[in-house]
């Protein structure tokens, strides 16, 4: 069953049925605000029993609480709030999403000494909107407490300083809808979600204001795009490039770019991928996922930026017509690739993006996506993307961001000996150097195509789907790279 949240900010909040929620800190397991909900004071014992110290995330449920206006009344710890983060404000949001169960009415008590900003507050609701979400859309069968599969839960914020509150939490919102729009687009399935279908669903940007072109195949014909146009040989569906460009700084001020792989199904072509777990390639396109929704968060909020989202569309299915291993394709550069395997396929859509994308735009930094190999996940597991990059600002401003959003990257090594393992006996180079080193490879093979401009390479296949449930995400789809590029963006690159 999906919850709709409903979130607004009122500096004062009458409580009556449904759940208050406060906040308890160590030095206050039981806050002053908490207290005004409480006229028989059962908190107190309560806490006591249960052994609630304030300790962060740490939560305590009090049900029928005696002469309180509230069904429900329940703490969740904060340890010292002055020493939270902002991502840390946010899993105290979640938390309280996980408090709601049946409530449809959920009052949310704040006093000044819990919560040191309004910046903080506005963290808690994203929080607990990022924990809110889920992804029923094909289920039929419902709970017999469910409307239709679907209910409104309305969260009041009370706080002193309400309006600060909701104007901090404004960017939240469009955040929010950027990591939703990615989610959304990744548990899709791909019969629903083709090349085509996605594209669509870039050209819905143009309601914020996105200026949006989309390429058919007959365009990437022309331009030579044949590293591209040969990974979408075998399917039916049509492959589409998605150029999006968001114009919020000064027309002549470079532009960031951020490019997506959108493989929106991969097979692995002829070099056919085992049976078991293939049906999770539909996830394969998270790159191009976490571009669409970092372009929504920027026109959202109306960043001061000047910012291009480019997304290769293909599907890698398997027919007559379907590349083969030993063939050769001329990229868009200029440069010729020998395919060893065609489930090596994301770099061939990505090498001539990233061509189209420095020929066009010359843009001051350069990013691509990509849930690009199995062997990034040996390496760091769920927890981290790696990052591959040509520039160490580039790169430690990627690393800070995403020690502020806790979406995290480990830089991994580039160089000369990885690039001879790419090269070819046949064309210029080859799309896979075999086992050892497979994401630095893959990186390598991308950096030839990568001119002077700072660029990097997140490989997301260990972040984007099937990461571990946190206090933000309950999903298949995490979303991962809308947030740890939104605040690249804003701490590096807005005028």
């Amino acid at each position: 069953m999906s919850i709709s949240i409903e979130i607004s900010f009122s500096k004062t909040a009458k409580v009556s049925e449904g759940l208050v929620v406060a906040l308890g800190s160590s030095a206050a397991p039981v806050s002053a605000a908490a207290k005004t909900a409480d006229p028989a004071g059962q908190l107190d014992k309560a806490v006591k029993v249960a052994g609630f110290t304030g300790k962060s995330f740490s939560t305590v449920d009090v049900f029928a609480p005696v002469d309180a206006p509230a069904d429900r009344i329940a703490l969740v710890g904060t340890g010292d709030p002055e020493k939270l983060s902002a991502h840390e404000w946010m899993r105290v949001g979640g938390k309280m999403f996980s408090l709601i169960g049946k409530a449809s009415k959920v009052t949310v008590l704040l006093g000044d000494a819990d919560v040191p900003s309004t910046e903080a507050v506005a963290d808690v609701a994203l929080g607990l909107l990022m924990r809110s979400y889920s992804f029923d859309t094909y289920k039929t069968k419902k709970g017999e407490d469910d409307d239709n599969g679907s209910r409104k839960v309305s969260v009041v914020f009370q706080h002193d300083d309400a309006g600060d509150c909701k104007k901090a939490f404004a960017t939240r919102h469009a955040i929010w809808e950027g990591v939703e729009l990615a989610r959304n687009l990744v548990n899709e399935p791909a019969n629903v979600l083709g090349p085509v279908e996605f594209a669509d669903r870039a050209k819905e940007l143009e309601s914020l204001g996105v200026e949006v072109e989309i390429l058919t195949e007959k365009e990437m014909k022309k331009l030579k795009m044949e590293a591209l146009l040969g990974v979408s040989l075998g399917s039916p569906r049509p492959p589409r490039l998605a150029i999006m460009r968001w114009q919020g700084a000064k027309p002549k001020d470079k532009p960031v770019a951020f490019v997506g792989k959108g493989v929106v199904f991969d097979t692995g072509g002829v070099s056919i991928k085992p049976a078991a777990g293939m049906e999770d390639m539909k996830g394969d396109m998270g790159g191009a996922a976490a571009v669409i929704g970092l372009m929504h968060v920027l026109a959202a909020r109306k960043a001061k930026v000047n910012a291009v989202g480019i997304i290769g569309l293909v599907e890698n299915a398997v027919d007559g017509a379907a590349q083969r291993p030993g063939d050769i394709v001329r990229s868009m550069s200029g440069q010729t690739i020998e395919v060893i395997n065609t489930d090596a396929e994301g770099r061939l859509v990505l090498c001539d993006a990233l061509t189209y994308c420095q020929e066009r735009f010359k843009p001051a930094i350069m990013i691509n996506l990509a849930t690009l190999t199995g062997a990034i996940i040996v390496a760091l597991g769920p927890h981290h993307a790696g990052l591959f990059s040509n520039n160490d600002d580039l790169s430690q401003a990627l690393t800070k961001a995403g020690e502020v959003t806790e979406e995290r990257v480990w830089r991994m090594p580039l160089g000369s000996d990885y690039d001879k393992m790419i090269d070819s006996k046949f064309a210029d180079m080859k799309n896979t150097g075999g086992r050892h080193a497979g994401a630095i490879t893959a990186a390598q093979f991308l950096k030839r195509f990568v001119k002077d401009t700072p660029w990097a390479h997140l490989d997301i296949a260990g972040t984007a789907m099937g990461s571990p449930s946190t206090d933000i995400n309950q999903s298949w789809a995490s979303g991962f790279g809308v947030r740890l590029l939104d605040e690249l963006v804003r701490a590096n690159y807005e005028s």
